[in-house]
């Protein structure tokens, strides 16, 4: 398949285009007002109707929704009134020229424009107006892809194996948990369209993207472009070979082609390595890329192999001198994730034999290996000099509160105070509550005690714990002012227990409290 030579423009002309979508409010917030909730959530799940009527009024807003959102062709005339400088944009490639069959009343066809790639308004995470720039097709095109989009507005189809998606879910997740604080070097490996590298951009000194797909680089300098963003170090390659030999990185990010599939059709998703290899390879070599303290954040897709436990597996990936959080959000069967990722080539509305052939050979993979499920969830590691790292991998597919990059970096902090804090030091530590965590009783209507005490997290990861009697009044009077010795003492006289005892038998419990997130170390008052 041919494709249409992406935009080439100049930092000029960039400049003058992000002003025009600026002064139309084709931004985030612009599109939210002029959609309302529901059209904007359905156009995120690729459902192009309710847009449509919603732009059904005209003006500028609605044209660049048409042109770029919608990828609908328009006449110069209405392109003009949103982009001042039509000519220009023509000529760097943002649109070219489309001639509509010319209606029964009329003698000849009409001249429009139509978009030649997918600019989506993108607020960064202090409202910063930002465009993701993307191939046509992939975020409306639904199951068909790009080439569905094509055949309806008239694009040039992208090679499938060469499309280059916008933003999605998995992209806006590795976003949200990402650690962010100022920085110097930062490595985005596979940089589809950009928008981890644009993220980066904002907290670091130089930025590095790689991806195996050239267009993808291109898309990646065109988001960073448009976005106002400075300019990133752009290499083709797999994995860490375009940086092989370099000095280590303070942060590394990646949103890999995590697809657990046989071959590799699909570059934006399959790797094309065997099994779950190809993320393996990524978390065992992260380590001789990282500077000291430094951290690697990546989602990925692992197989539960039968017989084996999925955290055994996983956590042995980790490389020496490397704390891991491994958290699984999701679990589906072979055959639900098999359907998953074949609809989403649109290979459901290919040949029915074909559709089959392709499904046996996923199935027949998995049963090789001995695959009965495919976990999703997100890696972080970072890199430490402690003689016992920390290795956590546990399965949390409740909601939790984007973003979570703070949270992230306040769980490894809590993993070196633990580590390097004994039970007898301890209890020398004043302690206070995590923030909005509150305390749940749960028992039977008019019971006289509760059987058992909820400790809840209003933000963050959510989580919830029960705790006994003990583990709710220490949390309860955790506001700092008392080493938890002395509060222990305290419980232990109002219980009428041995205060030795209760002692040596808390820690365990408070711990717990503490790695979790429910307790927050603090110093000792002045």
């Amino acid at each position: 398949m041919s494709t249409h030579p992406l935009p080439e423009p100049t930092p000029e002309s960039t400049l003058r285009l992000r002003e025009a979508l600026l002064s139309a409010r084709f931004t985030a917030d612009g599109l939210l007002e002029l959609l309302g909730a529901p059209a904007y959530s359905a156009l995120a799940r690729g459902e192009t109707v309710p847009s449509l009527r919603a732009t059904r009024a005209g003006g500028p807003l609605a044209t660049l929704v048409q042109l770029f959102l919608l990828q609908r062709p328009v006449s110069r005339d209405r392109a003009v009134g949103a982009l001042p400088h039509l000519e220009e944009a023509l000529a760097d490639g943002w649109l070219v020229p489309f001639e509509q069959e010319p209606a029964p009343a009329s003698p000849s066809a009409s001249v429009s424009v139509r978009a030649t790639v997918d600019i989506r308004p993108y607020s960064g995470p202090e409202g910063q107006d930002w465009w993701i720039v993307s191939d046509l097709g992939c975020a409306v095109g639904g199951a068909g892809g790009a080439a569905g989009a094509s055949r309806a507005t008239g694009a040039e189809p992208v090679a499938p194996e060469d499309v280059v998606l916008g933003v999605g879910g998995a992209s806006t997740t590795l976003a949200g948990i990402t650690v962010r604080a100022p920085v110097d070097r930062v490595l985005d490996i596979g940089s589809g369209s950009g928008l981890q590298a644009l993220h980066a951009a904002q907290h670091a000194t130089r930025v590095t993207a790689t991806d195996v797909n050239p267009r993808a680089l291109r898309f990646t300098g065109l988001t960073l472009a448009l976005s106002g963003a400075p300019e990133a170090d752009l290499r083709e390659g797999p994995l860490f070979e375009p940086v092989a030999g370099e000095p280590g990185y303070d942060l590394i990010v990646s949103n890999p082609p995590f697809v657990i599939s046989p071959g590799a059709r699909l570059t934006y998703r399959d790797g094309g390595m065997s099994g779950d290899d190809l993320c393996r390879t990524l978390v065992e070599e992260s380590a001789a890329y990282l500077a000291d303290g430094g951290y690697c954040q990546l989602l990925a897709n692992w197989e539960h192999r039968e017989g084996e436990d999925w955290r055994d597996r996983v956590s042995s990936w980790v490389p020496a001198g490397c704390d891991a959080w491994i958290v699984q959000r999701e679990v589906q069967d072979v055959m639900q994730y098999v359907e998953l990722w074949l609809r989403d080539a649109g290979d459901h509305l290919t040949d029915p034999a074909e559709y089959a052939a392709r499904y046996e050979a996923w199935l027949d993979e998995f049963e090789k290996r001995g695959t009965k499920s495919i976990g999703f969830g997100w890696i972080t590691l970072r890199a430490t000099d402690a003689e016992l790292p920390s290795v956590i991998a546990e399965d949390w597919p409740h909601p939790v509160e984007q973003p979570l990059g703070e949270v992230v970096r306040a769980h490894f902090d809590r993993q070196d105070f633990l580590r390097g804090t004994d039970d007898a030091a301890l209890l020398t530590w004043h302690f206070q509550l995590g923030d909005q965590v509150v305390q749940e009783q749960v028992g039977l209507p008019g019971a006289e005690d509760p059987e058992h005490v909820v400790l809840r997290q209003h933000r963050g990861m959510r989580r919830a714990t029960k705790v006994d009697t003990v583990g709710a009044g220490f949390a309860g009077v955790c506001d700092g002012s008392l080493p938890a010795g002395r509060i222990l003492d305290a419980i232990a006289q109002l219980l009428g227990e041995d205060p030795v005892r209760l002692r040596d038998r808390t820690p365990e419990a408070i711990r717990l409290l503490v790695e979790q997130g429910f307790l927050l170390p603090v110093p000792e008052p002045a």
